[in-house]
């Protein structure tokens, strides 16, 4: 495989853009790490940060987009910004992994994706549940009937965080719903579709005297079927008991918590799962536990290949959209 060259754009305070360029630098292999640019504050904002980059060049936007020996780039910068610079990524000829789940409107998400697909380039959404191996062996159980009729889908991914960074949710379109709600959105398309009806019901819980929308709840409707997605930004404990449960007429898959972060390097993870594959609730479910995977690595494994034409993109374009426009819907927007 010959190398890819890359640049990252952009740095983010409350997301994966670190990460995501550490992950870049584990593969020297399969990446040739041009450089990177701050096209924001993020000189300020991310300052504690920018040791990440130590060893390797900065650049302006305009030398990364005018480089044709540039041919991908990881857009990570704020989520309200993620749009405006993937666009014209695009629009100068490369490939794109960005962060999830896109800018502050639909209009903006729909002029990236009409300027992707008018270059034919590989569009990759950072979700980061997608590669997990439990996850995934899940979807594919449920895709090939093992649990039955699915009826009900829940998940649940919270956490506690201070005054600063609720106090930012107020910049997002529906707050905690779009930041972290997103994540589990995807989850319930892919196992149920994309639902005939929302029923969105953010709330701010006022605490400290912030007014955003630090408490996402929505239900999402399916002719046989309900899911419900909860994501909450004042919750103690919240990290471990995050959870994916599938119900369906042959049996019920827990995923809790979905992550177990290894203490010395929080990317490295595993997950706990629990089975009930009886109708007597009384009868104990078999445990099991999955652990040492990298959240971020066969992401950036595979946003490799599909640039490579080695693999076919798991997630195409019109999904990219359509998961985007029910994150808003799940918003309230």
């Amino acid at each position: 495989m010959r190398k890819i060259r890359i640049a990252q754009i952009g740095l983010n305070q409350h997301s994966h853009g670190r990460m995501i360029f550490e992950t870049l630098t584990k593969f020297p292999e399969i990446f040739d790490i041009a450089g990177f640019a701050l096209v924001e504050d993020e000189r300020e904002t991310c300052a504690a940060q920018l040791h990440i980059f130590k060893g390797y060049p900065e650049l302006s936007l305009q030398e990364i987009l005018d480089d044709p020996t540039i041919e991908a780039v990881t857009v990570e910068t704020d989520e309200i910004h993620l749009c405006k610079y993937a666009k014209m990524a695009a629009e100068h000829g490369k490939h794109i992994h960005m962060e999830k789940p896109g800018g502050a409107t639909l209009a903006e998400f729909e002029a990236l994706v009409d300027a992707l697909k008018r270059a034919g380039k590989v569009f990759s959404v950072g979700y980061m549940y997608r590669y997990n191996p439990l996850i995934r062996e899940l979807i594919d159980r449920v895709k090939r009937g093992e649990l039955g009729d699915i009826y009900s889908v829940e998940t649940d991914m919270s956490r506690m965080d201070g005054q600063v960074l609720r106090s930012w949710l107020g910049t997002l379109p529906g707050g905690m719903m779009f930041y972290l709600g997103c994540h589990l959105i995807d989850l319930v398309v892919q196992i149920l579709g994309f639902p005939q009806h929302v029923v969105p019901l953010s709330r701010a819980s006022g605490q400290d005297g912030i007014d955003s929308l630090d408490m996402g709840l929505c239900v999402m409707e399916y002719p046989h079927a309900v899911a419900t997605v909860k994501t909450t930004d004042v919750e103690m404990g919240g990290f471990k008991r995050r959870k994916l449960v599938v119900a369906g007429s042959k049996g019920t898959v827990e995923l809790c918590p979905l992550e177990n972060c290894a203490p010395e390097d929080r990317t490295i993870i595993s997950t706990v799962r629990t089975e009930y594959t009886v109708r007597d609730f009384h009868e104990p479910g078999k445990v099991s536990e999955v652990g040492g995977f990298g959240r971020y690595e066969e992401m950036m494994q595979t946003f490799a290949a599909c640039v490579q034409g080695e693999r076919e993109n798991p997630y195409t374009y019109d999904y990219e959209l359509q998961l985007f426009r029910t994150v808003l819907q799940c918003c309230g927007l």
